[in-house]
C-alpha cells in the first residue's frame, strides 16, 4: 500500500503535543483490539468483530481508517488461521475453538492516525501456534528496544530479524518473516514513507531522531517458508503453504526517555 516518494535523511518526527494526539488516537485503537478480542468466541463471525471496533470508534468520536482506504470495505482487516495480512471481514468466516485470528485496526482523531494489530486465539491454540504467536509478540517488543534517537532504519529491521531467529530456538519452532510486507511511517496519513522491513542489515536508511514515529509490525508464519499469496479480492493475503500467521503492530516514537508506545492497551 506504501508508495515511496523522496529520500528522506530523518524519520519524521513530531511535537511532544502531536505525540500526545497520536496517543489520544492510538488508545481508541487499542480498546476497539482488546474489544475484538473479548468478543471472540466460537460461533461469532469476522463481520462481527469488524462492527464491534467501528462502533468503539465512533462512539470515542474519531473515524475508521481503514474503511474505504483504496477501497478497502471494512473497519478492520481480521486475518483468520493461513491469512496474514489483509484479510475482509465476512459473515461467512464463523470463528471456531482452535482458530487464531488477527485483527489490524486504525483510527483517525483530529486528523492524526492510530495503527495496531494484535493476535489473539479463540479458545485453546494448538501447542506450536501458540508458540508462533507468543515468538511474533515478542519479535515486536524488540522491535520497539530498537526505536531509540540515534538508531538507523535498518537497525529495527535487523533487531526484529534478529528476535525471529532468537524466538525459533528458544521456542523450538521455525519461523518464516514474511517478505514484501513490514512497517510504516504515520501520521496525519496512515501509510508514510518509509517502509519498515522486518529483516534486514542494520546501519542503513534514514536516522531516527527525537520525536520520530513508525508503526511496527512482524509478521510470521509458522514452518520457517515466507512465502505468500494475494487472493482474487485483492487484499487477502495467505501464507504459500497454508501455515498459521501471526501478526503483531504498534505505533511507537523515539524519545530520549525510550520507545514511546502510542497505541497502548490498557488491560
Amino acid at each position: 500500500m506504501i508508495k515511496f516518494r523522496r529520500r528522506r535523511q530523518i524519520v519524521p518526527a513530531r511535537t511532544p503535543g502531536e505525540l500526545d494526539a497520536m496517543q489520544a488516537a492510538g488508545e481508541i485503537v487499542g480498546r476497539a483490539l482488546l474489544a475484538c478480542r473479548d468478543a471472540a468466541k466460537p460461533g461469532v463471525t469476522t463481520t462481527d468483530l469488524n462492527d464491534i471496533a467501528h462502533q468503539v470508534i465512533l462512539d470515542a468520536g474519531a473515524t475508521p481508517s481503514f474503511l474505504g482506504y483504496e477501497g478497502f470495505p471494512a473497519s478492520v482487516c481480521a486475518s483468520v488461521n493461513e491469512v496474514i495480512v489483509h484479510g475482509i471481514p465476512s459473515k461467512d468466516t464463523v470463528l471456531a475453538d482452535g482458530d487464531l485470528v488477527s485483527i489490524d485496526c486504525g483510527a483517525i482523531l483530529d486528523g492524526w492516525h492510530g495503527d495496531s494489530a494484535l493476535t489473539f486465539g479463540v479458545g485453546k491454540l494448538a501447542e506450536d501456534v501458540e508458540k508462533l504467536n507468543i515468538a511474533t509478540s515478542e519479535v515486536l517488543e524488540a522491535g520497539i528496544a530498537a526505536m531509540v534517537p540515534g538508531a538507523r532504519l535498518t537497525d529495527i529491521s535487523h533487531a526484529l530479524e534478529m528476535a525471529t531467529r532468537d524466538a525459533e530456538l528458544r521456542h523450538d519452532i521455525e519461523l518464516g518473516i514474511v517478505d514484501g510486507y513490514g512497517g510504516h511511517g504515520i501520521g496525519r496519513e496512515m501509510h508514510m514513507d518509509p517502509f519498515l522491513a522486518n529483516e534486514g542489515k542494520p546501519g542503513h536508511g534514514p536516522r531516527i531522531v527525537e520525536g520520530s514515529v513508525l508503526a511496527i509490525e512482524p509478521m510470521l508464519i509458522l514452518g520457517g517458508e515466507w512465502g505468500s499469496d494475494e487472493l482474487d479480492d485483492g487484499w487477502t493475503v495467505v501464507s504459500a503453504d497454508r501455515m498459521p500467521a501471526s501478526h503483531w503492530e504498534h505505533t511507537v516514537a523515539a524519545t530520549e526517555s525510550g520507545p514511546r508506545i502510542l497505541t497502548p492497551r490498557y488491560e
